[in-house]
């Protein structure tokens, strides 16, 4: 299917499906493809496939945080296998609206937390990171969950 016209019906093409199904857009420039992005509903899981030389880092830091935004677990040159068992992933419900236990509407900072949006990044390249996912704390300050345990130091030293 070209990409135009999934943007002009993407509800009809989003239905949840059970069984083997497959929908693949072509999109014919990169705002088009920025346009399917734009129309995607929220998934649990987003691939991009790059160039492993780099030769299209331009094209990956315009689309990937339209694709970022609407997906829990962000895959980058890889396929994705189930769903990664991690503290980022939320299987409650869709966002900003979940079950899961560790949120609730009751009460600061839980009331907070159950509008902030969980993230997993699944074999991004380290430059491709946010900052503060990189090895090196941006500023030294930031505290960051790392093997279980509470630090500020980068990671590795």
């Amino acid at each position: 299917m070209d990409g135009s016209r999934f943007v002009a019906e993407p509800e009809k093409l989003q239905t949840e499906a059970f069984g083997n199904a497959t929908l693949m857009v072509v999109a014919r420039d990169a705002a088009e493809a920025g346009s399917v992005l734009d129309s995607l509903e929220g998934n649990l899981t987003g691939a991009f496939y790059t160039d492993t030389k780099g030769a299209d880092e331009t094209l990956h830091d315009a689309l990937v945080p339209r694709l970022r935004a609407r997906v829990g677990r962000l895959l980058n040159d890889k396929m994705p296998t189930g769903v990664a068992v991690t503290p980022a992933m939320n299987h409650g419900g869709p966002f900003p609206a979940t079950g899961h236990p560790g949120f609730t509407a009751v009460g600061i900072p839980a009331s907070l937390r159950r509008f902030a949006m969980l993230q997993c990044f699944d074999a991004v390249r380290a430059s491709r990171l946010p900052p503060v996912l990189r090895d090196a704390n941006p500023n030294g300050k930031t505290w960051r969950l790392v093997d279980g345990g509470w630090s500020r130091a980068d990671v590795g030293a």
